[in-house]
């Protein structure tokens, strides 16, 4: 019995993790890394794991769920707030009343996805009409012509996956890396 244990605990514990690490490795490097995003040498971030960005300069991703740090991705959970919940009413608010005083002469209405947080709260995209929503702001306070901002929104928004699983989204640390390396006027 215990022999069969230590070979058991073996195969399942070292060989088999062990293998599947190896061909990820092999055929999937950056995925196995986390698609680390690589800047100067430094790895800065993931493209599968939302940041905080509050300067009203860059865009602004989902609310996170994690707690006590925002996009804490040991601490991955929903809010478990119900659509009732007044905590959850209150969170959307207070994002709303940013949004617009980051942006006062938008009235346009504010996309679900910038007042909400994902089931994970670490969700690293927003839809295309979250950072169209944002882009005229961005665009002002960066001194960029709108067009511009607007086709770096196009530039980073991932298609759906096979053309038809899901839905177009923008992953909000790549579009604002790619902010940031454009020439400063």
């Amino acid at each position: 019995m215990l022999t069969v244990f230590v070979a058991l605990s073996v195969v399942t514990g070292l060989l088999y993790p062990g293998a599947v690490t190896g061909i990820a490795k092999a055929l999937f490097p950056s995925q196995a890394a986390g698609s680390l995003i690589v800047k100067d040498g430094k790895a800065i971030g993931s493209e599968l794991i939302g940041q905080p960005f509050s300067d009203p300069r860059y865009f602004w991703g989902r609310l996170s769920a994690t707690a006590p740090m925002p996009y804490n991705a040991s601490a991955s959970s929903g809010s478990n707030l119900g659509p009732r919940n007044a905590a959850l009413t209150d969170a959307a608010h207070a994002r709303i009343e940013a949004l617009r005083a980051a942006d006062p002469g938008n009235a346009a209405p504010v996309p679900v996805d910038l007042v909400t947080a994902s089931g994970s709260g670490l969700d690293p995209h927003i839809s295309p009409a979250a950072a169209d929503y944002q882009a005229a702001r961005v665009a002002r306070l960066r001194g960029l012509p709108l067009a511009r901002v607007q086709a770096l929104v196009i530039a980073n928004t991932d298609a759906p996956l096979l053309a038809v699983l899901g839905d177009p989204v923008v992953n909000v640390l790549k579009l604002n890396l790619a902010l940031d390396a454009e020439p400063r006027r």
